[in-house]
């Protein structure tokens, strides 16, 4: 995310968290900087509080992109890896080793399939507007 802060001439601040409860005083932080957007991670550990980030997200007026399980949870957007299509390849792999493949030998792969879901309730409450070509390019629309 960092990385790609230049060549899009935006500033990234981190707000670093260790657990769910950090996540009230994260955003008391946010609240006070200059933060116009939040990007929640595709961590695992968080994932059982999306919904706690994705309202505290909306609470302070604030549009958040994660993953299709955040964006499912009340975030705005949601954007990542398709998780059933890598437990697919995993299973596809672990029947190759089963067999007797090493796993050395077998090729690395890179995720082809990503999820777009734009939570409309989500952009309604926020008094956002979503772009047709936007809505048009998304799998799923939460409404």
């Amino acid at each position: 995310m960092t990385a790609a802060a230049p060549p899009l001439k935006l500033e990234v601040e981190v707000f670093k968290v260790h657990g769910p409860n950090d996540f009230v005083g994260a955003f008391e932080a946010v609240a006070k900087s200059r933060v116009n957007a939040v990007a929640v991670t595709e961590d695992g550990e968080f994932a059982a509080s999306f919904k706690t980030i994705a309202a505290l997200a909306v609470g302070n007026k604030l549009p958040s992109i994660g993953s299709k399980e955040y964006a499912e949870a009340g975030g705005l957007i949601g954007y990542g890896v398709n998780i059933i299509s890598l437990y697919r390849r995993g299973a596809y792999f672990i029947d190759k080793i089963l067999k007797g493949s090493k796993p050395a030998d077998l090729p690395i792969e890179q995720p082809t399939r990503f999820d777009f879901v734009i939570n409309l309730k989500t952009a309604k409450t926020l008094g956002l507007t979503v772009s047709p070509s936007l809505l048009s390019r998304a799998d799923e629309l939460i409404e």
